[in-house]
């Protein structure tokens, strides 16, 4: 019998696919610039292509986080850049004194993140 509990697996797995779907709709979203992103954009008080460059960089991530279900190091490497992004978001917040509702995305998904990182590094390959 195994002693290796399928659980952490499939928790990594939903937890990838909710970070996927996230991050895929969002950075779609900013590269396409729609009019929602464009107005994020300006209430961050940035440019609607340096909000292209942070969708095109959330896009990379899903890939990371993809290739990361086969290769351990795309995963660990796009969430170490998921936690530099949401950093990112979470200071522009701040810096804009936005209430805790407009940051709580980046907060949640950051915690998301950790706990994928946590689970990756449990689950043997």
């Amino acid at each position: 019998m195994n002693a290796d509990p399928l659980w952490p697996r499939y928790t990594l797995s939903v937890i990838g696919f909710v970070l996927m779907a996230i991050l895929g709709s969002l950075g779609a979203a900013k590269v396409a610039a729609v009019p929602a992103m464009r107005a994020a954009a300006a209430h961050a008080r940035l440019g609607v292509s340096a909000y292209r460059l942070i969708g095109v960089a959330e896009l990379a991530a899903v890939a990371g986080l993809l290739l990361g279900r086969w290769w351990r190091f795309a995963g660990i490497s796009a969430a170490i850049g998921i936690l530099v992004l949401m950093a990112g978001a979470t200071a522009v917040h701040l810096r804009n004194r936005d209430s805790a509702v407009r940051f709580l995305p980046a907060i949640a998904t950051a915690t998301l993140t950790i706990a994928y990182l946590i689970l990756l590094g449990g689950v043997t390959p």
